[in-house]
């Protein structure tokens, strides 16, 4: 089993920015591809961005390219999401996810359903 815990939510102005952390325990030896996607109220759960277990691949919603930037640590078993220029439009909960899913297909790696393990969410408000 695998636990991912988001942290690093806010509240931050419209400009701001903002940079949230995911840690994983639980069977870490194994090698995943993770990802963040978030869910304002009343819509469905979005893709926000993605890497692949080795970093070379990274992909990024169009609404948040030129903004943020996902990362990784494995040896710290830790992803990250540095957001800036952040919109009101930002606001929702961010999750980070976890897919057994190893190869490239963009369409593949940005739907939920990839996914497998998923954090439990941290709120992001920006304030206009």
């Amino acid at each position: 089993q695998v636990q991912l815990v988001e942290s690093g939510g806010g509240l931050v102005q419209a400009g701001g920015s903002l940079s949230l952390s995911c840690a994983t325990s639980g069977r870490t030896n194994s090698t995943y591809t993770k990802g963040w996607f978030r869910q304002a109220p009343g819509k469905e759960r979005e893709f926000v961005a993605a890497i692949t277990w080795n970093s070379v691949n990274s992909y990024y919603a169009d609404s948040v390219k030129g903004r943020f930037t996902i990362s990784r640590d494995n040896a710290k078993n830790t992803m990250y999401l540095q957001m800036n220029s952040l919109k009101p439009e930002d606001t929702a909960i961010y999750y980070c996810a976890a897919a057994l899913y190893l190869g490239t297909v963009r369409t593949i790696l940005t739907v939920p359903r990839t996914y497998v393990y998923w954090g439990q969410g941290t709120q992001v408000t920006v304030s206009s």
